[in-house]
């Protein structure tokens, strides 16, 4: 079963970007009629982000060995989904919006895939000493997966006191990382989940990993057109989602 999941992980994530270029997933700014019933955002992030915590939690209860590795990584990853899971949702601008059933199943189904493959492979198949601690995957991952959180929690703190400062449209970003690239919220959560794969040096941790570039960056590309089809000056040397290059 566990080896099922990563292999469904990886097949979902080529199915996914590939197509993410053709189709928007239907939420934010680019929901659109035709998917369904919806519900409101702020219990749609919550619903469907809730299998993460749960799962990871519960996988590092039930493991034979604990140790100080698999503390950190507990604490990692409850860091972000007990704030992607209780507070984002509350307090995003968006968060009244309808959200579709739809998305917010795939999604669920996903966080239970994924919450599986990383929870029991990292707390019940990993063979992580206290000295993993000292080594150089745990101390560059470490650093990587803060940067990245750092960024992702930042950008989204900004753009949602930009839509508070002006509700009702949509403002072009400027300054910090957005003079450069469109969607630092979505590379921000990539650098995470890279940092992630990294000082768990984990076959799940990667393939999540890589589900992350197949979902944030089709739509970081959307979001960049969308931006430069909306605002004729929209800064030309801005790019998607990679600082300079992409």
């Amino acid at each position: 079963m566990y080896y099922w999941s990563l292999g469904l992980i990886f097949g979902f994530a080529v199915i996914v970007f590939i197509l993410l270029f053709f189709v928007t997933a239907p939420y934010g700014k680019f929901l659109r009629k035709g998917w369904g019933p919806s519900i409101k955002a702020k219990w749609a992030w919550m619903f469907m982000e809730f299998p993460s915590p749960v799962l990871m939690l519960l996988f590092f209860i039930t493991s034979p060995v604990r140790g100080y590795p698999r503390m950190v990584f507990l604490i990692l990853w409850l860091v972000h989904y007990l704030h992607r899971t209780f507070i984002y949702p509350f307090r995003q601008s968006g968060r009244e919006k309808p959200y579709p059933v739809v998305v917010v199943c795939m999604a669920f189904l996903f966080n239970c895939l994924n919450g599986y493959a990383n929870g029991y492979g990292v707390f019940h198949l990993g063979s992580y000493q206290d000295s993993w601690l000292l080594s150089w995957q745990f101390v560059a991952g470490i650093i990587i997966f803060m940067a990245g959180f750092y960024i992702n929690k930042t950008a989204d703190e900004k753009l949602r006191r930009l839509r508070k400062e002006n509700p009702g449209v949509y403002i072009v970003p400027e300054g910090w990382l957005f003079r450069y690239i469109s969607s630092p919220h979505y590379f921000g959560e990539i650098v995470e989940w890279g940092g992630w794969a990294l000082l768990t040096w984990s076959l799940p941790g990667l393939a999540f990993f890589v589900f992350t570039i197949a979902n944030l960056l089709p739509r970081a590309v959307s979001s960049h057109k969308w931006y430069r089809a909306g605002f004729a000056d929209y800064p030309p040397s801005r790019k998607a989602i990679i600082p300079f290059i992409y």
